[in-house]
Order: C-alpha cells, then sequence, then structure tokens
C-alpha cells in the first residue's frame, strides 16, 4: 500500500518538490562527472525494493538489488554501461569505473535512497578505504546498521555494470573479502 501512495504522489504531485537526479562519477579517479535523471517510474520501481524489507537483512538485499538497478539506469544515460567487473580490460574505455568511481557513486545512489526516507534500518557513511597492503588497496561506499551499529561495505566494484551490489561486514571486507566465483 505504501509503494502505492508514493506512485500516486510521484506521478501526480509536484515533481519539482524532490530532486530527481543523482551526480555520479566515472573514468578513473572521478575524472568524469554526470548527472543522471531518475523518472517516477525508476523512483517507485526502486521504492518497491524496500517495500517489504522488514529486518536490517532484508534491507541490506534491497540495496543490493536497488544499486543494481540504479547502475542500470545510470548505464543508459551515461557511458558507464561500459564498466566491467574490477578493472579488467577497460584500458581506455570510456566509461570505466575504479572502486574511488564505484565507492563514490555507489554512496550517492544510497544517499538518494536514503533521503526518500526509504532506509529504515541502515544510516549512509562515508567511502571506506583498506589498504594493509597496496595489492589490496581498495574503496567502497558504506553503512551502518543504525540499531547494532555494524557496519557493511556495499561494494559494486566487483561486478559488471548494473549486477547488484556486494555487501560485507566491514571486518570481512576489511580482510580483503570479495564475492565467490
Amino acid at each position: 500500500m505504501r509503494g502505492f501512495l508514493i506512485f500516486l504522489l510521484l506521478q501526480y504531485g509536484d515533481a519539482t518538490a524532490m530532486a530527481h537526479e543523482v551526480s555520479i562519477c566515472y573514468n578513473y579517479g572521478c575524472a568524469q562527472k554526470a548527472t543522471v535523471q531518475i523518472t517516477p517510474n525508476d523512483l517507485f520501481r526502486i521504492n518497491t525494493f524496500f517495500d517489504t524489507a522488514d529486518t536490517p537483512a532484508a534491507e541490506r538485499e534491497s540495496i543490493r538489488l536497488a544499486m543494481g538497478f540504479m547502475s542500470q539506469i545510470a548505464g543508459a544515460q551515461t557511458p558507464i554501461h561500459n564498466d566491467k567487473a574490477r578493472n579488467d580490460n577497460e584500458e581506455g574505455v570510456d566509461g570505466r569505473m575504479d572502486c574511488i568511481d564505484h565507492s563514490q557513486t555507489t554512496t550517492a545512489y544510497l544517499q538518494f535512497i536514503e533521503a526518500r526516507g526509504w532506509l529504515q534500518f541502515h544510516r549512509v557513511l562515508q567511502p571506506i578505504h583498506r589498504a594493509p597492503i597496496l595489492v589490496n588497496d581498495h574503496w567502497s561506499a558504506q553503512i551502518e546498521e543504525t540499531g547494532s551499529g555494524a557496519c557493511f561495505a556495499v561494494d559494486t566494484w566487483f561486478l559488471d555494470n548494473g549486477q547488484p551490489a556486494s555487501i560485507f561486514p566491514i571486518r570481512d571486507w576489511l580482510k580483503g573479502a570479495k564475492p565467490h566465483g
């Protein structure tokens, strides 16, 4: 029901009341910036990921899926649709994203969702950096579970553009956690 009411508000309410844009960056080290337009239909779809999230774990799954969908939206409007998993085979490719680009852009997506009140169990933190050795140097977006204070990396760098994010407890991510496979 909540989703339907939000849909009606987005479709028929004052569209200027809430900015429907997200700023992203790409081409390694945020060398390029772009503004992505989020339509009312996109807003409705993003919100539906969170409609049934009634636990912190369910909300993290919603975040995972929403990050993939928001990357698809951005990929339809910018060259980030060219971004491949990790930094493999991207030399000179317009739209490539390193972990810095991913951490900044994913944080912007998360802040966009948070600003709409769709997060019940988490708050968005600043990106986190790990560098125990140069080989493991990496950045990620980060959220904190409000009830427990547990922090999680929300990492979109590991998979091709448009795929759901990988979410790890910070302690595991700091030790080099990555998706299986």
